[in-house]
């Protein structure tokens, strides 16, 4: 998914351990990472997928690389570590696991550079983050930096003034291309009841903005 305000403390209750296995690189020599930050503790691959935690919600109090192989399955697989290495490392974790034993505390992670929206005299530019499995184009705009109701909708290359503006889909007709801020507070694009990636010929990195006009 895209990046969003992270609130996990209000989300979750204190102490809650979430298990992170968005991992392209299972089996190569990436780090596995045990960290506390808030309330919360994450075990995840140091892959870039904290680093958009921590800008999000601050450091962490404690981060440490996961070594203690005794901790994993006594057989791992080097394409199934969440099966391997996450969930045995969890389970030891939910039942008091002192993560000490895990392994050192480091102070290095993954960096990760996530493309930023920028303001413009009349508008906002941006880009598509995600696109979901119907097609919707997710952009890396928050709903803080749509000021006022835009007139028009930039998609890669092209301006568009024929478009929907609408609180939910629901508002709109069939074919119709629409625009929103979703439930993540994030602009969204669809073709209601069709497939907006596929007509606009949009990925993610496609160019996505909004104009105002006066």
């Amino acid at each position: 998914m895209p990046p969003t305000s992270l609130r996990i403390p209000s989300f979750f209750s204190a102490n809650t351990l979430h298990v992170v296995v968005v991992d392209p690189g299972v089996g190569s020599e990436r780090a596995i990472h045990y960290v506390e930050i808030g309330s919360q503790r994450i075990l995840g691959p140091d892959n870039g997928c904290l680093a958009t935690l921590f800008s999000e919600a601050g450091l962490p109090t404690v981060l440490r690389q996961v070594r203690a192989s005794r901790f994993f399955r006594p057989s791992v697989a080097p394409t199934f570590h969440g099966r391997d290495i996450f969930a045995p490392v969890g389970a030891h974790l939910s039942l008091g696991l002192n993560p000490a034993r895990l392994g050192p505390s480091v102070s290095q992670w993954v960096r990760l550079e996530l493309p930023q929206p920028k303001l413009t005299k009349n508008g906002v530019k941006g880009e598509v983050a995600f696109v979901d499995p119907f097609g919707y184009l997710i952009s890396n705009i928050p709903a803080e930096m749509v000021r006022q109701q835009p007139g028009i909708l930039r998609i890669g290359k092209g301006s568009l003034k024929r478009f929907a503006w609408v609180r939910s889909y629901a508002e709109a007709s069939p074919g119709d291309l629409a625009a929103l801020i979703s439930s993540n507070g994030i602009l969204e694009v669809a073709i209601v009841q069709g497939n907006a990636a596929r007509r606009m010929g949009a990925w993610v990195g496609t160019p996505l903005g909004v104009g105002f006009t006066r």
